[in-house]
């Protein structure tokens, strides 16, 4: 169960209920979903999100209004529970740094922990006895190396990470007689490439990791936290939320929703169009729909049912894909596009198919 925060931007279009984003005069909102993926970051859907416009500034520089951090700590009892709803699948609420919080894993002590939480620390807090956590958890033997592929981001090519691992348990006072006990783990980057940042996560879980397979493990679940990442792209530069011109806050917070809903399935029919191309098409299409898809491109659809990965790229050609020998598989904005030309498409065939006498 994957949380973040995203702020839109809505400074064109008048919208009433928008308040401040990170600079002052930007005007938009801000939403924060809970997504949903498997372990091997399969998109399995959205749950919830949290919505919200900050009111300006006050005399002393606050905003006030509700505490915003709190979005964390409700974040994850809503996980939990769903946890209390699939007593055969084990939860596990995945966030960046802003969820580093005493409060949200002492939430999850008080609800006696029904789904796991991984969290990325920023800070170095103190410990009993007056060394600090990272000291603390770096202070032990190293476990040894992992190796991944870091995808490419913007302006950043993939590229090959090794990592030193540590890991210990340790206590995190919280004004209480019992401590918050949790596993530290640091994954420090050897030898990065001349001009690149090293890669180094500080991760806190309630899951104990004792090998070396086990901290992979949690540190591959971390990673896994880039999907929601890909869902923000996806919804800001494919479906254009950004764009939507309506008169209040209310009308905007529900099309957001229903767009969020729109980009997880985007994400899934890229995800399985490129890892199960072969997939028959109607796992995922109705009929009409990869019908339309063919129509569209001045194809005969075929009698056999076609795979997801050949509708997948008829629909991104209709949205400006070429389809050439190098150009990869299609991207967000071409099947957002060609998708909404083949919806357009849909209707008018059902609406053929009713009018059509007898």
């Amino acid at each position: 169960m994957l949380q973040d925060t995203t702020e839109l931007d809505f400074n064109g279009p008048r919208i009433d209920g928008l308040g401040p984003l990170s600079y002052e005069a930007q005007r938009g909102l801000y939403v924060h979903p809970t997504y949903a993926v498997s372990t091997d970051r399969e998109p399995l859907g959205v749950l919830d999100a949290w919505m919200w416009a900050r009111e300006p500034k006050d005399a002393d520089g606050q905003h006030p209004g509700i505490k915003e951090s709190m979005r964390w700590v409700e974040g994850y009892e809503r996980v939990a529970e769903l946890a209390g709803e699939l007593p055969d699948t084990r939860l596990v609420y995945v966030a960046d740094r802003e969820s580093d919080m005493i409060e949200l894993m002492a939430r999850a002590d008080d609800l006696e922990t029904p789904a796991d939480w991984l969290l990325r620390s920023p800070h170095d807090r103190a410990l009993p006895g007056g060394q600090t956590l990272w000291q603390t958890v770096t202070s032990g033997d190293e476990l040894g190396g992992i190796c991944f592929t870091l995808p490419s981001r913007q302006g950043q090519k993939a590229r090959l990470v090794r990592q030193r691992i540590w890991a210990r348990v340790v206590e995190r006072p919280h004004g209480k007689p019992q401590a918050i006990r949790a596993t530290g783990v640091v994954a420090k980057e050897i030898d990065p490439p001349a001009g690149s940042p090293p890669v180094e996560w500080r991760l806190l879980t309630n899951r104990t990791a004792e090998t070396l397979a086990e901290v992979a493990e949690r540190i591959d679940w971390y990673r896994a936290r880039w999907e929601i990442e890909s869902l923000f792209h996806i919804l800001k530069n494919g479906c254009r939320i950004e764009s939507l011109q309506l008169g209040t806050i209310d009308g905007l917070q529900r099309a957001i929703a229903l767009y969020l809903i729109v980009s997880w399935r985007i994400a899934m029919l890229m995800r399985f169009g490129r890892t199960c191309p072969d997939l028959p098409a109607d796992v995922f299409f109705d009929q009409d729909e990869w019908h339309a898809a063919y129509l569209l491109n001045k194809k005969k659809p075929p009698a056999d049912r076609p795979t997801l990965n050949q509708v997948l790229r008829l629909v991104a050609m209709l949205g400006g894909f070429l389809a050439r020998k190098g150009d990869g598989e299609p991207g967000v904005k071409t099947i957002w596009i060609g998708f909404q030309r083949v919806m357009d498409c849909v209707v008018g065939l059902q609406i053929m198919r009713e009018a059509a006498p007898g």
